[in-house]
């Protein structure tokens, strides 16, 4: 990947990087020149993630406050400066219908995929961006802009985070630009329930035939935090195939949907929530 991002020496802070989508917006910003910091679960993936990214990293849950000024701290410490922040750790559950959603589980999902974004963006603005000025690219999905079986609770809560996204885009004008990306279905372990089973037929109903790949998200983020995307702030850029203009979608066929009217539902909650 070539561009004129300017990202070169900067320091980006990725959630949920151990894997999927953080990972490859992980190795996206440093094919371009930049250093990161990661986190997420599993400390055994962050670690070799963290080593070959030639970053440094920290294992602990973004639900965790006092993890992520942990992780600015980090940051800091280690490279002198945070330039970029990218969440990306999230949690689909409570899966379900939304009347049978377990009160503490629908909590979860809003600490997780609203509370900690917020969380650290606060810490970093404190710690660096609110002098020094950086970019922030809130990862949230085309799901959130129509109503879903069964994630009910996941398309809310990112529903959420794209006002916030929006929010913070304001409040923090000029220094730092808040943007999102939303991806469709994409090819990763936390949405394999979903594509596994009829990929070729998920993949057809979409205008550019195929479910996306976590790089083609990568490019988008890496985009949205360089220079090229200066005077872009409370933005939110699809990455999804296609998926709003897909004419199967206004005939009630949708491929998405129908994927996920029969797929079996997430082996576990640990599983089921990205790292």
């Amino acid at each position: 990947m070539t561009s004129p991002s300017g990202l070169r020496g900067r320091v980006a802070i990725v959630t949920g990087a151990s894997r999927g989508i953080g990972r490859a917006v992980a190795e996206a910003l440093v094919a371009e020149g930049a250093r990161v910091c990661v986190t997420a679960r599993d400390a055994d993936g962050l670690r070799r993630a963290a080593a070959e990214l030639g970053g440094v990293g920290l294992a602990g849950t973004v639900a965790d406050p006092a993890h992520l000024r942990e992780l600015t701290a980090l940051a800091l410490r280690e490279f002198g400066r945070i330039d970029v922040v990218v969440n990306n750790a999230a949690t689909n559950q409570p899966y379900g219908p939304l009347m049978d959603a377990d009160p503490d589980r629908w909590r979860e999902a809003f600490t997780v995929n609203v509370e900690a974004p917020l969380r650290l963006v606060q810490y970093a603005w404190h710690a660096w961006m609110g002098e020094h000025g950086g970019s922030v690219v809130n990862i949230c999905t085309e799901g959130a802009g129509h109503v879903g079986p069964r994630v009910g609770a996941y398309g809310t809560s990112k529903a959420a985070l794209l006002h916030l996204t929006r929010q913070l885009a304001g409040e923090l004008a000029p220094r730092v630009r808040v943007n999102s990306v939303s991806p469709g279905l994409v090819r990763t372990e936390m949405a394999r329930f979903v594509w596994e089973r009829a990929e070729e037929e998920t993949a057809a109903g979409l205008p550019l035939g195929r479910i996306g790949e976590p790089d083609d998200v990568a490019r988008a983020v890496v985009w949205l935090t360089s220079d090229a995307a200066r005077w872009i702030t409370g933005a939110d850029l699809l990455v999804d195939g296609g998926t709003r203009v897909r004419p199967a979608y206004a005939s009630g066929t949708d491929p998405v949907h129908a994927a996920l009217r029969s797929a079996a539902p997430p082996d576990s909650p640990q599983a089921a929530q990205a790292p």
